[in-house]
């Protein structure tokens, strides 16, 4: 009898593309899925990244949802930007930023100080894009941190060009 399931990568038959979002085939005996728009995927059964060819980028995965691993600080601001503006257009806010631990030492740098002529000297609280940043539990507390990149906390907003003034009665 031949196992069917030994000829897919670990992912199995298909994936959705981590960019895209499409469904993707796997090609069988090998460790990769093609996307007919992005390229090549190739799965690592040691780390059960996702490694995008052409870019080199990682991905990893929890609960059926693709995170992409940076190794650049650039990389996370570019994504937790475009988290704020999807945010924003949905009529939400964002109050605060949750950052995954483990990109502590790669974006502290970015985070926004205080100048000396605003007055307070040292804040207690990193800023990033005006949000107060707080980092996330170690992997260990919480093993969904040491896949997903960071969280927002929100509130609903005001619609994007709505204005409102409460007038005298």
């Amino acid at each position: 009898m031949f196992d069917t399931i030994s000829q897919y990568p670990i992912f199995g038959a298909e994936i959705n593309c981590p960019h895209c979002r499409q469904t993707i085939p796997a090609l069988t005996l090998t460790d990769s899925y093609l996307c007919p728009r992005h390229g090549a995927f190739e799965a690592d059964p040691k780390t059960e990244d996702l490694v995008h060819l052409q870019s080199g980028r990682h991905w990893r995965r929890w609960e059926e949802e693709w995170y992409r691993q940076h190794t650049h600080a650039d990389g996370i601001r570019f994504e937790i930007h475009e988290a704020l503006d999807r945010l924003y257009t949905q009529g939400f806010r964002a109050t605060r930023v949750i950052i995954a631990e483990r990109y502590q030492a790669l974006i502290k740098s970015y985070f926004q100080r205080s100048s000396p002529w605003q007055g307070n000297h040292e804040e207690k609280s990193p800023r990033l894009y005006g949000l107060p940043v707080e980092f996330s539990p170690t992997a260990e507390a919480n093993p969904c941190w040491s896949v997903i990149n960071f969280d927002l906390e929100k509130e609903p907003g005001v619609p994007v060009n709505y204005r409102y003034f409460r007038l005298s009665e």
